[in-house]
């Protein structure tokens, strides 16, 4: 079984855009999605994609590690976020050929299932919010449909350092939460990289009376010895790990006992092959992980695959809400139950892609939100943010 083609479709998905990659073979009607979603860099990656297709045609589809191994070496200029992302978007494509052509899931290749749900956290529930009540309230909304853990990130425009005024009212933010759901609901603040060693201790402080779960990526990434400062000095849980690029930056992070909760991105940092090796250095070192998940269906139905047969997973990231495209550019089909996601048998991923739909909304350049305060924008104009199917999808969110 030979590789006939490479294809990306990147398209508007508001917030950011999309790319779906889709491998096609020789033999008839067998082909694989994945996805390499890289906000802001979607051209070089489309560029990385066509430059890979000449390393790649004419492969045999079924020899993925030689596939990943060879392509690796062979590549002069190695590593970085284009680079992994465009072969993790093809090699999570080819387990889901191997998986459709065995009629089995992808679990079933990792040695099946230690668990057939994992526990949900929801990211992307406060759109629109920006004041302390407006977070409360979407919060109340959240529990009110049986979610048992949110993330977030209560820091507006800040970058490096925080003001006295923008500390208080992030903390602000955190306790009204928190005061709403009560003491069961998890809270996790995400940081987005945005702080030097001293601030990023002192929010710590400041939010550890409400007891988060954890803090997500407090300092720059380009800097283990940085993040290891601040988790010897937190008094929260430390997580990172979603711009780590491969086995060999993890490596260095884990050895030097960085983080307290790691964080690989699967259609960054590799694909499944390299995603499951990163589980494993990060069981050796008893750090569980949770994949980070911020993007679209295909990541989603690859990071569940790959839950499944991960030891050391802990809780799987989910986008509550997205615009109304969503429910149409594929078939997905969000099993949800008692806080968690149940983890299909379908096939390959268990999901097709609908391009009727996609190519409806073309491109369009999406600037990085972190530090101009827009995280949190309200829907697309004349749409309608709908909670995943597996929820109340019948009415809109917002």
């Amino acid at each position: 079984m030979k590789i006939t083609d490479i294809k990306t479709y990147t398209f508007d998905a508001f917030r950011t855009n999309w790319t779906f990659i889709k491998v096609e073979t020789d033999e008839a009607g067998l082909y694989g999605w994945g996805e390499a979603s890289l906000g802001t860099r979607e051209m070089a990656l489309e560029g990385c994609v066509n430059d890979l297709k000449r390393m790649v045609l004419g492969r045999d589809a079924t020899e993925i590690e030689k596939f990943m191994f060879e392509v690796y070496r062979d590549s002069y200029w190695k590593g970085g976020p284009v680079m992994m992302s465009a072969m993790s978007g093809i090699e999570i494509a080819l387990w889901d050929i191997a998986g459709k052509s065995l009629g089995v899931p992808v679990h079933r290749l990792f040695g099946g299932k230690i668990r057939d749900r994992v526990k949900m956290y929801a990211n992307a529930w406060f759109v629109g919010a920006r004041e302390p009540e407006e977070f409360a309230a979407a919060a109340v909304k959240v529990k009110a449909i049986g979610v048992k853990a949110i993330k977030w990130d209560p820091f507006g425009k800040a970058h490096m350092t925080l003001t006295r005024s923008e500390m208080d009212h992030a903390v602000a933010i955190v306790g009204s939460v928190r005061e709403a759901v009560g003491p069961d609901m998890e809270l996790i603040i995400e940081c987005h990289g945005r702080f030097n060693h001293f601030t990023a201790v002192e929010a710590s402080r400041e939010l550890a009376p409400f007891k988060p779960m954890w803090m997500e990526e407090p300092t720059v990434p380009d800097s283990s010895d940085s993040l290891r400062w601040v988790r010897d000095h937190s008094q929260v849980p430390i997580a990172a790990g979603e711009r780590y690029y491969g086995k060999y930056m993890w490596q260095e992070a884990l050895r030097k006992e960085a983080m307290d909760i790691g964080q690989p991105d699967m259609f960054h940092n590799g694909g499944f092959l390299e995603t499951k090796k990163v589980a494993a250095m990060c069981e050796a070192c008893h750090v569980p992980v949770s994949i980070h998940n911020p993007s679209g269906p295909i990541s989603n139905a690859a990071v569940l695959q790959l839950a499944a047969t991960t030891p050391n997973f802990l809780i799987h990231e989910m986008m509550l809400t997205d615009g109304s495209f969503r429910r149409f550019i594929t078939n997905e089909n969000v099993k949800y139950e008692d806080g968690c996601l149940l983890i299909g048998d379908a096939p390959g991923l268990g999901i097709e892609v609908n391009l009727e739909e996609v190519l409806k909304r073309p491109y369009q350049p999406r600037i990085l939100r972190h530090y101009t305060g827009t995280l949190t924008d309200i829907r697309p104009k004349g749409d309608t943010y709908y909670y995943f199917d597996g929820l109340d999808c019948s009415k809109p969110v917002y």
